[in-house]
């Protein structure tokens, strides 16, 4: 046999696996994905319904069988309708979408003989280049302004009060809108460049709080109180009510 054909059928055997698609479990004409978590300390099957990523987790224990408790939660039919009902459908960026910015409605305008660099003007984001890229195009902008505009408070913040700051970042996680270590980093996340700005610069004001109290202790709270000249209550109570709005817009191809 030729040594081209010995290649040929060798590589064949090498060819990586595609990744299986999620199962699904369809209620009523809707069907929505399943994310399957093993847990080494579950003892039973938990079904949860996350409005972020449009999809239903499921927590099981670490030997279970995966089949069985997907039957389980194809049954809780009632459950997943009453959760997916309340829920807000995701919002994905592509043209003509509308997203927050600084409290404010953008709406992204796409045309393909526009520069891809985004432009901000009169309410609405201009940018072009390829059409399937225009979320990311959009998360990179905000992501941008977002780190600019937080490390230059941050900055302002921690000279005024003599503190130590050493890096700012940001992120994009789910459970909190900020921290700080004992080093002097300050990491926030990017989604807050779409939240009313007075929001915004509490929350800078408490990250730059931390670099002298690493606690929540009364000191702590009247430390943020000095640094923030607004109404820091109100602004801890928006995020609260509508913090978990803003991570339903989605700027990936997913």
């Amino acid at each position: 046999m030729p040594d081209r054909w010995k290649i040929t059928l060798l590589s064949g055997w090498f060819k990586p696996k595609t990744e299986a698609a999620p199962p699904v479990i369809q209620v009523g004409t809707d069907i929505w994905p399943v994310r399957i978590v093993r847990h080494a300390r579950s003892r039973r099957y938990r079904l949860v319904f996350d409005a972020v990523r449009a999809e239903l987790r499921l927590t099981m224990p670490q030997r279970g069988q995966a089949d069985k408790a997907l039957k389980w939660a194809a049954q809780q039919q009632d459950w997943i309708a009453g959760q997916t009902a309340k829920a807000e459908r995701p919002v994905v960026a592509a043209p003509d979408t509308c997203f927050p910015y600084l409290g404010d409605m953008l709406t992204i305008k796409w045309d393909s003989t526009a520069p891809r660099t985004p432009v901000l003007d009169d309410g609405c984001l201009y940018m072009g280049g390829g059409v399937e890229n225009v979320g990311a195009r959009t998360q990179r902008w905000l992501r941008t302004k977002a780190l600019a505009v937080m490390t230059e408070e941050s900055q302002i913040l921690a000279a005024q009060a003599g503190l130590p700051l050493r890096r700012v970042g940001i992120g994009d996680p789910r459970s909190r809108w900020g921290s700080c270590t004992a080093q002097g980093d300050i990491r926030y996340s990017w989604r807050l460049i779409m939240a009313p700005s007075h929001v915004r610069r509490a929350t800078v004001a408490h990250e730059v709080a931390h670099l002298r109290h690493m606690d929540h202790s009364p000191a702590f709270h009247a430390f943020v109180d000095q640094l923030y000249d607004g109404d820091v209550a109100s602004s801890r109570q928006w995020l609260r009510a509508h913090g978990r709005h803003l991570h339903r817009y989605r700027f990936d191809k997913k």
